[in-house]
């Protein structure tokens, strides 16, 4: 019985986390799309006010809802990957170990 709520337990656990996954893909998406239409839309009105494309590029409304919905994104993602992203995760110190150990003890492997 209890391997049964066990095996249900890690089940839910990994629905989840697929579904924490697929629910950042589905931002970074949304994000991308709306952002470079927004950013299309400013740049486009701007220089129709007859301001040249440098002018336009460089105002701080093409680049606001990126930058401000960007740092949201960030910490989205944080949040579902974590420092489990950067191989940091929880084994991360034991796997270290074991390849230091490994090359260590290889005898194909010359130290200098």
């Amino acid at each position: 019985m209890d391997q049964q709520f066990s095996k249900e337990q890690s089940y839910l656990r990994a629905k989840k986390r697929v579904k924490d996954i697929k629910g950042f893909y589905v931002h970074l998406v949304v994000f991308i799309a709306v952002n470079v239409f927004i950013s299309g839309i400013i740049i486009f009105g701007l220089m129709k006010s007859g301001d040249s494309f440098g002018v336009a590029i460089s105002n701080f409304g093409v680049y606001s809802t990126p930058l401000f919905w960007g740092i949201g994104l960030f910490f989205h993602w944080f949040g579902v990957f974590g420092v489990q992203f950067f191989g940091l995760g929880k084994d991360w110190e034991d796997r270290k170990i074991k390849e230091f150990l490994e090359k260590e003890n290889n005898p194909y492997n010359k130290q200098q």
